[in-house]
């Protein structure tokens, strides 16, 4: 069996609290875009000494392969399933680590997918999604994989109509893995009372200066050339753009789809998302 785990874009991020768990309580809109690694699971008998075996082709993967999400999804079902069969994985690898782009937690999520599918396990979706909260606290987005305002770790969801389908995104990774749990740790509190959802609501022409990543102040200060980067992409007549996640992939959305945009640097991964297709170049 192959899927197809997808990446996603922040609309907004905000950090609204700390919390006594020591996570912190988010307001955002993740958003789907069509940008994907590959996943293949295939039943594996002959395994002796493990139940799953991990390989990965693409961009390499850093850490040992008990630690990737896509094998402790698979030890995390059958802690619940111990008759799970055993398998051999393969994960393709295009979505750029470290990026905020959500690729490692989509992988996780598939995974879940994939196994309740291929081995008839009847999970219904909340469940699934609480097996992947165990894996991330974004992990629960990719189950459902629709544009969606998350609040609290970020797995309280609510779907929202939010299509950004008749435009050009035009995202950016400078290649920069910038540490999360670095990034949560000089983070400032938000001071911005307005829902990310609500704003989303508003006409795109409206959210530059308002929908805001908390990220970017911390994130620009260490590393200039990631807001040169989102200072580029509004000079080159994006109407909103902006960093996702944590960072480093910066977006821009623009209004004509029919005209193809050049971003001036052979340095960077450059990916164009248009009529729900996506280009690297």
């Amino acid at each position: 069996m192959i899927s197809f785990p997808n990446a996603k874009i922040n609309l907004g991020l905000k950090v609204v609290s700390k919390r006594p768990d020591g996570y912190h309580n988010l307001d955002t809109v993740f958003y789907p875009i069509p940008f994907y690694d590959i996943l293949e699971i295939i039943p594996n008998a002959e395994l002796s000494s493990t139940d799953v075996t991990f390989t990965a082709s693409g961009k390499k993967i850093n850490g040992e392969a008990s630690s990737n999400l896509c094998v402790k999804a698979y030890n995390l079902i059958k802690q619940d399933f111990p008759r799970l069969k055993q398998i051999s994985m393969h994960l393709h690898k295009n979505i750029p680590m470290g990026a905020g782009m959500g690729g490692g937690s989509a992988d996780g999520a598939f995974m879940i997918k994939m196994m309740n599918e291929k081995f008839l396990l009847e999970l219904d979706e909340e469940k699934m999604k609480s097996y992947a909260l165990q894996l991330g606290s974004d992990c629960p987005f990719f189950i459902s994989n629709k544009p969606s305002h998350a609040t609290g770790r970020g797995e309280i969801l609510t779907e929202i109509k939010c299509d950004l389908s008749n435009k050009t995104l035009l995202i950016v990774n400078p290649g920069i893995h910038v540490s999360t749990a670095e990034a949560f740790g000089k983070i400032t509190i938000s001071e911005n009372s307005i829902s990310t959802a609500e704003i989303v609501k508003q006409p795109i022409e409206t959210w530059k200066g308002l929908l805001e990543n908390d990220f970017e102040k911390t994130v620009f200060n260490h590393h200039p050339e990631i807001k040169n980067i989102k200072d580029k992409l509004y000079e080159m007549g994006a109407v909103y753009s902006s960093m996702t996640g944590s960072g480093s992939t910066v977006y821009g959305i623009f209004d004509h789809a029919d005209e193809e945009k050049i971003f001036p640097s052979n340095n960077y991964e450059i990916i164009e998302i248009k009529d729900g297709k996506s280009f690297q170049k």
